[in-house]
């Protein structure tokens, strides 16, 4: 069954372009280590007016931005293995200060899939 690992940060809208740059990078070095789909999001349509806004769930601010992130992989297992081997790929440079967003407010987290339709 299939495994995903999704992502929730926030990037300031001036940097969305160099963001655009590392996640086409980061896709690719993904995708070249066995991860079946990558995909990023910038959010543009945000303010619903039921649930919780993702502005005000992640408190952003007005030159911010939500970008939600997943990757899918074949297994758990893969997944763990996938990315193992990403982290040490020189192609990415996974230095927390390089990034164009603040590395301390994002969310992840592992999710087996539930229902694919």
């Amino acid at each position: 069954m299939a495994y995903v690992d999704g992502f929730l940060l926030i990037v300031p809208t001036d940097k969305i372009e160099d963001y655009k740059k590392l996640a086409k990078k980061a896709g690719k070095v993904w995708r070249d280590h066995g991860a079946l789909e990558y995909r990023e999001c910038v959010g543009d349509d945000l303010d619903f007016p039921f649930g919780r806004p993702f502005p005000k769930l992640l408190k952003l601010k007005p030159n911010e931005t939500a970008v939600f992130s997943w990757i899918v992989y074949p297994s758990k297992a893969q997944r763990n293995k996938i990315n193992a081997a990403v982290m040490k790929d020189p192609r990415l440079d996974m230095d927390p200060k390089t990034m164009p967003f603040d590395v301390k407010k994002m969310s992840m987290g592992g999710f087996t899939v539930l229902v694919a339709a």
